[in-house]
């Protein structure tokens, strides 16, 4: 097996997203087909700023597994840890893109998904203690084994720099708040980096307001805190910083897929060793470009496409990376 520098944990699947946006799904005509899930979306932003990346995750025996394979494999990122279940069929998710800030998800997997049977016996152990990143998202404590699996993930780990946990709460994938707070804040104490918006926040440490919630984070033991705020901006705290960074406007056409660049971003910058702000500012341009555009893992930036933004003086996105 081969150790790669990014290794990230997690759901991925096959988007369906509408070539006709601002109108209702039952409208739609013609659709495009995307390869998906957070965690996979991360790998694929942070693979575009040419990181060694890989995903342990599952699919099912079917077409759609075999074509997320080759589509990850295109994208740059390697699909060596992929399980092929025989039994779950591969995730199918559909979003209804209604700009600006309209895009629900309606998540097809059940009764499970094959990213939600990954097992202690699937874990690439070298990989997990010698990764320069592990990223993994809340979606995967939601079920077992997965959620065992996490946990022995971060058993290995030995919350090393940089295990980020990206808190990612969709109470969609939960029939219990409660469980999903208890197994959120086991996980923070093993992890170094956390990421969430503050719903999210509130749900693993009990704060909304951005300040407090960034320090319970570090109270838990998390030693870099990101606070997303959409448009507002973004606050980060570590034990000795905290920098907060204005959001990147741009003109909206789906907002899905911007947690994930600013996540891939995230993972280039722990990996380059920058500083807290320019790491901030970096994530939040490249989250605001894939904002602007329809899909989300083929939209992801490259480094040069952000810098632009970053150099360009204006809010208008679309205006900077023409």
């Amino acid at each position: 097996m081969t150790n790669h520098a990014i290794l990230a944990v997690g759901r991925c699947g096959v988007d369906v997203y509408p070539l006709q946006t601002g109108v209702t799904l039952e409208e739609v005509s013609t659709f495009g087909k995307f390869l998906g899930g957070s965690p996979m979306n991360v790998t694929v932003a942070a693979a575009r700023y040419g990181e060694d990346c890989a995903i342990l995750t599952g699919v099912g025996d079917d077409p759609f597994g075999r074509w997320v394979r080759l589509e990850m494999r295109r994208l740059g990122v390697s699909d060596e840890y992929v399980i092929v279940d025989p039994v779950l069929n591969t995730p199918v998710t559909f979003c209804e893109i209604i700009p600006p800030d309209h895009n629900p998800f309606f998540f097809y997997r059940e009764p499970s998904a094959p990213d939600l049977q990954i097992r202690t016996t699937d874990i690439p152990e070298d990989n997990v203690r010698d990764a320069r990143v592990v990223w993994f998202s809340g979606t995967g404590l939601s079920e077992e084994p997965s959620y065992g699996t996490h946990l022995e993930i971060l058993k290995l780990r030995g919350a090393a720099a940089h295990t980020v946990f990206d808190l990612d709460w969709r109470p969609v994938f939960w029939k219990d708040t409660e469980q999903a707070r208890q197994r959120y804040q086991r996980c923070l104490e093993q992890s170094t980096v956390a990421v969430g918006n503050l719903e999210e926040c509130e749900l693993a440490v009990g704060e909304n307001d951005p300040e407090r919630a960034a320090q319970a984070l570090l109270d838990r033991g998390i030693t870099t805190a990101v606070v997303k705020q959409g448009d507002r901006g973004t606050l980060a705290r570590t034990a000795d910083e905290t920098v907060f960074v204005p959001a990147v406007h741009c003109r909206t056409l789906n907002g899905a897929g911007a947690g994930d660049a600013f996540g891939g971003a995230l993972c280039h910058a722990l990996i380059r060793g920058w500083d807290l702000e320019r790491t901030i500012r970096f994530a939040n341009a490249a989250g605001a470009i894939v904002a602007s555009r329809l899909e989300c893992s083929t939209a992801m930036p490259t480094e040069a496409e952000v810098e632009r933004v970053l150099g360009a003086g204006t809010t208008d996105v679309l205006e900077a990376v023409a």
